[in-house]
């Protein structure tokens, strides 16, 4: 009689600290909540948010099983920006994601504790988002385009594809922070290849008209056309205009030539978007994002429009295709 008290005292016992366990294990796996903050519409940046997507799925986050991604598209309108980085910073988001300097400063202005991932900026020490590439310190890190170092990079294709070209206008947004530092650089690397560069301005898509009309004007041979969400988001305009002004003209972007620009030399945005998503996992998962050094592209593609070209009568040198990444007929 006593055994079987005993036996079933235990079995009692055993059932009750098996319940919390039991309960534990049916709990919902905790989600975390992303800020993706965007200068541009779905419509235009759509592929990037894709490789993002991708790049979180290969990691083991699903979006709506154990992540939520709030998105927030300015639509072109950069004054939006604060606003909408405010937003995700209510929403108490655990990390923020964006790329471009004026994205990652709405970011930065709206918080110093939410970590922020770029998943592309020119320079973000030049621009003041990080202490160093090495050690980032602050709420800060992700990726580095180099995009300032290749500006003379661009000026020597166009050099190659137009060798009697004289004159080369640069095309900059002022209100892009990393902008003074690429026109530095394109004056040093003008002097050395012993062309002149023009300077014109565009702040919104209404400025480009008037600035493909000053490079008539002034009869400039070739363009250069610096990185910016802007500009990305009017690139089927831009390369009609290239085109109708027979302007030989260069991007960072592959999706400007792929619209119908000329050339492009510089990362992938989409590998710059997957790669911002091993960010993310380590940020989830406990990383502070001030330990984590800034990532700098180790490879550039080359992208060349070859209908684009023959329109420009233009004949490519062998020289360049056989480095393009990709040729499009």
């Amino acid at each position: 009689m006593l055994l079987r008290e005993v036996a079933v005292i235990v079995t009692l016992a055993l059932s009750f600290l098996a319940t919390p366990l039991a309960a534990a294990a049916q709990q919902p796996m905790k989600v975390a909540r992303i800020g993706y903050l965007s200068g541009d519409s779905r419509a235009t940046s759509g592929h990037l948010l894709d490789a993002f997507r991708e790049g979180l799925s290969d990691l083991g986050w699903v979006e709506g099983q154990n992540i939520v991604i709030e998105y927030r598209w300015a639509e072109g309108k950069f004054d939006r920006l604060p606003d909408l980085a405010a937003d995700l910073v209510r929403l108490q988001v655990r990390v923020i994601v964006g790329s471009g300097d004026r994205v990652i400063l709405a970011a930065k202005q709206a918080t110093i504790t939410i970590p922020i991932v770029m998943a592309g900026v020119g320079d973000p020490v030049g621009a003041g988002f990080v202490a160093s590439l090495a050690r980032p310190g602050g709420n800060i890190t992700g990726l580095s385009s180099l995009a300032v170092e290749l500006t003379g990079k661009w000026l020597e294709l166009l050099k190659e594809v137009v060798p009697k070209v004289s004159q080369v206008a640069v095309l900059r947004n002022p209100a892009n922070r990393t902008h003074a530092l690429f026109w530095k650089e394109a004056q040093t690397a003008a002097q050395a290849l012993g062309v002149r560069l023009q300077d014109l301005e565009v702040r919104s898509p209404n400025d480009f008209e008037s600035a493909f009309a000053a490079m008539t004007k002034e009869r400039t041979g070739a363009l250069v056309v610096l990185p910016d969400p802007l500009i990305l988001g009017q690139r089927a305009r831009l390369a009609d205009l290239a085109a109708r002004n027979r302007l030989p003209a260069i991007y960072m972007f592959r999706e400007v030539v792929e619209a119908g620009g000329l050339m492009s030399y510089g990362r992938s945005g989409r590998t710059n978007f997957r790669r911002a998503a091993t960010f993310v996992d380590k940020i989830l998962k406990g990383a502070k994002p001030g330990d984590l050094p800034v990532e700098q592209p180790t490879r550039f593609e080359l992208v060349v429009n070859l209908k684009t070209a023959k329109a420009l009568g233009l004949t490519i040198p062998q020289s360049i295709l056989i480095r393009a990444d990709k040729v499009i007929d």
